[in-house]
């Protein structure tokens, strides 16, 4: 059905996907700013409320390496609209929730809706659209995941003081339901002529072993390293992991593909992102701690302040068109890696107690040079891959990319919390967060050092570009 009227079926992949990301990327955000309202109600305390987060982690982390395959085995179009259903009753239930527990075991349900949302709406929109069209259809859908993360804290401030915190999930509602109607009439379906039989070995290794993986490095900041449940989980999920990759690279059809790892585009820039999101997550994570705790801003102000990170993200799309004409990708993805770099590293030298609009200079050249990088990135990364293997390129690429972001707040928000405990320090001292953006600069100037190496890939990768357009 190509669609008539308002929508074409082109048009319409890419409005449902932009709706579907929006609604589940501010969903992410948005619940931290009314935490402690939650818990006035229900009368915990916060520690209590850490299933909020942890089980909807935890709901992705189960489903997401399997996303491929369900999509090739019962169309990408059903299950893309069976996630959104999903996740819009889960929100209305996380709205009705009388208790804690109630709502943990509602948010774990959105997860599970959530973790398909990406990957599948991804490969729906690399499928439509050719390898020359894909920069211009790339600039436009990065925006909405981007924006709707640095406007969840303010929307959810707004929403906690005026309204009531229910409204937090009752906002996915109309979204939701106007992604589903329009999703129903003009997305096309698309399975595969021989879907792949369920590898239940496959299965079994990676939905306990990522999860229990994710779960470990969600929580080692708040619970130490050393915390039986961290080690074990993590110990447990790290066999599991390891098990599968060695065991998926020599299965023929494995649950999750991971022999596209052997197509160097689709590797190299992979890795890229992986760094990249490690490092982006991290700042993302330490920068409204570092705001609140030692400048005493309120999560509102803070939201506010991280907010311009994402505006220079738009200019970014924007200016993409005439920075890829002038200096080709491999130069888009090197220098804003380099930028990005020194903007983190300016951050940690200055700290906290800089003038705040030198602080949102930075981060809006943050966003204006990493953004450059990612979405040549997320275009460029796919050219080779098959349109039969695009649901699966795509969830092995959005699973990396959760593990990145994982390893990248844990490991800087562990720094911070070492650092804190070992200085002895008050949480104003700025030391501390100085030192953890810096490790955050770390992941970037890795990237950097990568991309370098990854030149040639990247230029031949170009060529093809060219010559397809």
């Amino acid at each position: 059905m190509s669609g008539t009227g308002l929508f074409t079926s082109r048009k319409a992949v890419c409005f449902v996907y932009v709706l579907a990301m929006f609604m589940a990327s501010l969903d992410g955000t948005i619940v931290y700013v009314a935490l402690p309202t939650i818990g006035q109600e229900f009368g915990v305390s916060s520690a209590d409320l850490s299933g909020i987060t942890v089980w909807y982690l935890v709901g992705v982390a189960a489903i997401l390496p399997i996303a491929g395959w369900l999509a090739g085995r019962f169309g990408g179009k059903r299950i893309f609209l069976s996630a959104l259903t999903l996740f819009t009753i889960a929100s209305i239930v996380c709205g009705l929730s009388q208790t804690v527990f109630m709502l943990s075991v509602a948010r774990f349900i959105q997860g599970l809706g959530g973790g398909l949302l990406a990957p599948i709406g991804m490969a729906m929109i690399f499928r439509t659209f050719s390898v020359e069209e894909r920069p211009r259809v790339s600039r436009s859908l990065v925006l909405p995941i981007a924006v709707a993360p640095a406007l969840g804290p303010i929307v959810g401030g707004i929403i906690v003081e005026y309204i009531s915190w229910q409204w937090i999930f009752f906002i996915n509602i109309p979204i939701g339901i106007a992604a589903l109607l329009i999703g129903v009439k003009y997305l096309t379906e698309h399975k595969e002529a021989e879907p792949a039989k369920m590898d239940w070995t496959g299965f079994i290794l990676i939905v306990a072993g990522f999860p229990l993986l994710m779960f470990s490095l969600t929580q080692v900041s708040s619970r130490g390293w050393d915390a039986p449940e961290i080690l074990i989980c993590g110990m447990t999920g790290l066999v599991l992991v390891i098990s599968f990759i060695k065991y998926a690279l020599n299965k023929n059809k494995p649950i999750m593909d991971l022999q596209l790892l052997y197509e160097p585009t689709f590797r190299k820039l992979s890795i890229l992102s992986f760094f990249a999101v490690g490092g982006l997550q991290g700042l993302l994570f330490l920068f409204p701690v570092m705001y609140q705790q030692a400048v005493g801003a309120t999560a509102f102000e803070s939201g506010l302040t991280v907010f311009i990170e994402a505006i220079g993200l738009m200019a970014a799309s924007k200016l993409m068109p005439w920075t890829l004409k002038k200096m080709g990708v491999y130069y888009v993805i090197l220098l804003g890696f380099l930028g990005s770099a020194i903007f983190f590293l300016l951050m940690s030298l200055f700290g906290p107690f800089a003038d705040p609009w030198l602080l949102r200079l930075l981060l809006f050249g943050i966003g204006l040079t990493l953004g450059h990088s990612v979405i040549a990135m997320q275009y460029t990364t796919f050219t080779k891959i098959s349109s039969v293997n695009m649901g699966k390129a795509t969830t092995l690429f959005n699973v990396q990319n959760r593990l990145g972001a994982a390893i990248g707040i844990s490991v800087n928000a562990s720094l911070l919390v070492f650092l804190q405990n070992r200085t002895m320090s008050s949480l104003t001292n700025p030391a501390p967060y100085q030192i953890s953006i810096f490790g955050a600069a770390i992941f970037l100037l890795i990237a950097l050092v990568l991309t370098v190496f990854s030149r040639n890939v990247i230029q031949e990768t170009e060529q093809a570009q060219r010559k397809a357009s």
